[in-house]
């Protein structure tokens, strides 16, 4: 018997009803990032939340770089959590990557999800021909290289741009302390995974009803790339809200639970 899939990702359920919400949060963070989010639907729903392998509270001796040397290692576990946890339709509600980790779980076993709600997803954030990712190579290139060479520099710089939401300075106070408590090693390869994936090819496979909810001013998600893959999903439907930055569920939680309400009324949940 190996490590339960409980304690290798830090497993917390709550709430009760015929559907489950697993809420999957982005690089760099845990799932306190869901703190906003999550309680407003546990009346409702089961509510399933984790860390990724290599975040929070996981257990860092589970991280396997050639497993995670791709988003399809943390799709898997997705599943693997997904199986153990979930009862009835399985809610998907995924941040940053972790959209894009949603959404090859969505692909590889569409018969358990009825919708994906996706928080800042970018399919591909390197420019390419017409498509407009928002980072040359260089930059990403650049970003690396400073992450790889001083972490800590690095995340105290990235935080608070990533966060945004200037009228708040505690969020990127928390983003910030969140990158520095992870361990360096794991994030530096998760970045490099991350920042250098290219799942466009992939959008047009996933036929689960998804959310894309995007800031109307996000520096890692640019609104070019929401409307691209809107038109690359077959059933895809974008919002965009008013914020400034790259993570409304913790700077616009109220704008972004009446996003996935509205969008989850007309299915059905």
């Amino acid at each position: 018997m190996g490590m339960s899939v409980q304690h290798r990702n830090n497993v917390r359920t709550a709430g009760k009803g015929p559907a489950t919400m697993v809420f999957v949060h982005g690089f760099g963070c845990d799932q306190s990032m869901w703190r906003y989010l999550a309680p407003t639907f546990q009346s409702s729903f089961k509510t399933v939340l984790f860390d990724l392998v290599g975040s929070g509270s996981s257990d860092l001796s589970a991280y396997d770089r050639s497993k995670y040397d791709s988003l399809h290692g943390y799709a898997t576990d997705l599943l693997e959590i997904i199986d153990e946890f979930s009862e009835g339709p399985v809610l998907l509600v995924g941040h940053s990557v972790s959209a894009m980790i949603g959404m090859l779980a969505t692909i590889e076993a569409p018969e358990r999800f009825a919708a994906h709600v996706m928080v800042g997803p970018s399919p591909c954030y390197i420019n390419s021909d017409d498509y407009v990712g928002g980072f040359t190579r260089p930059d990403i290139d650049d970003l690396l290289h400073t992450l790889e060479s001083n972490y800590l520099g690095w995340s105290s710089t990235m935080a608070p741009a990533i966060m945004g939401a200037p009228d708040q300075p505690e969020l990127a106070e928390e983003l910030t302390n969140s990158f520095c408590q992870t361990d360096p090693e794991i994030a530096k390869h998760f970045a490099r995974v991350t920042f250098l994936s290219d799942h466009r090819a992939d959008l047009p496979k996933s036929k689960t009803p998804t959310l894309i909810l995007q800031c109307s001013d996000d520096i890692i998600a640019p609104c070019s790339v929401g409307e691209y893959m809107q038109r690359a999903m077959p059933a895809a439907t974008l919002r965009i809200i008013e914020n400034v930055g790259h993570c409304p569920h913790l700077s616009a939680p109220s704008a972004s639970t009446a996003a996935i309400e509205a969008f989850l009324r007309p299915i059905g949940f």
